[in-house]
């Protein structure tokens, strides 16, 4: 098959021809379509994500959507032709979706959207299970919270905005002035963040009471203004990218509480792979009764223009989510 690989941290990605993998127990082999591009990939690729625990030579790719081909021992649900989705490897020793073929763990896959296709669903499993893990799990969203999302028209934020206004939350969301309309079109109140101190959205949004939830997708100095803007005693604070150094003499003031997201311990460790598949089941069915969509990048880029794809993400000229398609 062929596969991109990264040689050495820093080393350009190549365009292999290796042999493809067979499906051990419990795993399911599958024919990649389409490989989402995150920017934890370029991160690894550039050697500044110790925590993904990559040794090269490596294959990259995180997201995938596919195509069955074949079923190891010991896999219930899953049979050859199901179209497929998953967050399946790219980390620790987990082969990533950069290939035309992956053996991945069945725990980690749910059954493709209908209503999307293999582009699209291989923009959502990341971001997907990102802003679950943070919304529902941690904070418990609900009908009549007031959200915050910081963020909200990037990759994890615009589907954590979509996410809580499925739960009949009302949202919020802080965004450059230029992508106001699209957070606007997802179901937020837009948040000019470069213009509106923290202090001013949260009296004008919620009476200076605070959010019930505050949702950081950008970390550093956002994370802290997390802290002055959630709501007294009930209100709690997430973060996907809470990994700096912080006070939090802010959030002990308003006896609030906060939770950190690291979407890829199941696949580091093992432990919790079935949340994972559990989640995109879930989110599947919202995308088919239409309250959840991918934000994804016009431009089209095959294996042979990865390079390309990544330099996109890391130069912040894509329009939405980029993926790679894997062509036969």
């Amino acid at each position: 098959m062929r596969a991109v690989v990264l040689e050495e941290f820093t080393g350009p990605l190549e365009l292999r021809e290796i042999d493809p993998p067979t499906p051990g127990e419990g795993q399911v082999l599958v024919r990649i379509h389409a490989s989402g591009v995150n920017p934890l990939d370029t991160k690894i690729s550039a050697g500044r994500a110790a925590h993904a625990r990559v040794q090269p030579p490596a294959i990259l790719g995180m997201d995938l959507a596919g195509q069955v081909v074949e079923t190891g021992p010991g896999v219930n649900g899953f049979a050859p032709g199901d179209e497929v989705y998953g967050l399946t490897g790219g980390v620790g020793d987990l082969q990533g979706s950069l290939a035309e073929f992956a053996a991945v763990d069945a725990r980690l896959l749910a059954h493709k959207p209908a209503t999307l296709s293999m582009r699209e669903a291989a923009a959502l499993p990341l971001a997907v299970i990102t802003a679950w893990e943070g919304l529902v799990d941690r904070a418990g969203v609900r009908a009549g919270h007031k959200v915050l999302v910081h963020g909200g028209a990037g990759g994890v934020g615009s589907i954590a905005v979509q996410l809580a206004a499925a739960k009949g939350a009302q949202v919020f969301a802080t965004v450059s002035a230029a992508r106001m309309p699209v957070v606007r079109q997802l179901g937020a109140v837009p948040i000019d963040y470069t213009s509106v101190p923290v202090e001013r959205y949260l009296a004008e949004h919620t009476g200076g009471a605070g959010f019930d939830i505050v949702y950081d997708t950008v970390g550093g100095t956002v994370l802290d203004a997390s802290f002055e803007a959630v709501r007294t005693y009930t209100g709690h604070v997430v973060s996907a990218l809470g990994w700096g150094t912080h006070a939090l003499a802010p959030l002990s003031f308003r006896g609030a509480t906060y939770s950190g997201v690291f979407t890829l311990l199941p696949m580091l460790t093992g432990q919790g792979r079935e949340h994972h598949g559990d989640i995109l089941r879930q989110a599947a069915a919202l995308v088919d009764d239409g309250k959840l969509r991918p934000l994804l990048d016009g431009t089209r880029y095959t294996l042979a223009d990865v390079a390309d794809a990544h330099r996109s993400v890391v130069n912040g000229t894509a329009n939405g989510k980029v993926v790679v398609d894997i062509e036969p």
